[in-house]
């Protein structure tokens, strides 16, 4: 097996015009830096959020409430809520209902569903399915936050590879980095382990519906490396 590179060039960069909260911010005609301002976060929050990287913030709360404060500060209402969310739009009267401020929220809960675990939302992510499945706790075990992952992109499909370290995020483990690895030809996702962290390493992978295979090297128990193979092929 070929050594696996963990960092070799930055970050491929997610075209806006596949961000449904980039176009929101731009038919308003507002700057990353507008919206900050307006919604007390930081411009790299607000790229956060555009570009499906949730992993960034420290916890899919931190992630709802910046989704949340960046949808009010630049006036998303219930209707566009739900249209960016996929969701249907209900007839302008029904607008006017008591509880369209709860449905609205939902539209949005619909959204960071969307960014964070990459579930198909109509208009939002088509053909992107993340399989999730329900593994029994090992008490023997370090905890998910105690292990380090490092998410490579093996494929070249850098939002598919984004979805994936927010999925893996989601599951409450540490997320280190996520960068390219050092081909484009993995043929399916699938997560590395060092010597020593064969279990920790089943454990990911029976969550995430992928094979685990070993590195050539490694000294540290407690990191893992997803490699994501194409989006048709990872947890299939």
């Amino acid at each position: 097996m070929n050594a696996v590179s963990v960092s070799l060039a930055p970050p491929l960069q997610q075209s806006l015009e596949h961000s449904p909260l980039a176009q929101a911010r731009l038919h308003r005609q507002l700057t990353p830096e507008d919206v900050a301002e307006r919604a007390g976060i930081t411009p790299e929050q607000v790229e956060w959020l555009e570009e499906g990287r949730v992993y960034r913030f420290r916890s899919a709360d931190d992630a709802l409430v910046a989704l949340l404060l960046y949808a009010t500060a630049i006036g998303v209402d219930h209707r566009e809520a739900r249209e960016i969310a996929g969701l249907p739009v209900p007839p302008k009267p029904l607008e006017r209902n008591p509880h369209a401020r709860v449905v609205g929220a939902a539209a949005i809960a619909a959204l960071l569903a969307a960014l964070v675990f990459g579930v198909v939302v109509p208009g939002f992510a088509p053909n992107r399915v993340v399989h999730t499945v329900t593994t029994s706790v090992d008490p023997t075990l370090p905890a998910p936050w105690q292990i380090g992952i490092t998410v490579l992109n093996g494929s070249g499909d850098i939002v598919w590879t984004r979805q994936i370290a927010n999925r893996v995020q989601a599951l409450s483990y540490r997320i280190d980095k996520v960068s390219r690895a050092n081909r484009f030809d993995y043929p399916e996702t699938a997560v590395f382990f060092p010597p020593g962290a064969g279990a920790i390493a089943a454990r990911l992978a029976e969550q995430l519906g992928v094979p685990t295979k070993p590195l050539p090297g490694g000294k540290n128990p407690n990191e893992l490396v997803v490699i994501v193979g194409p989006q048709t092929a990872a947890g299939s």
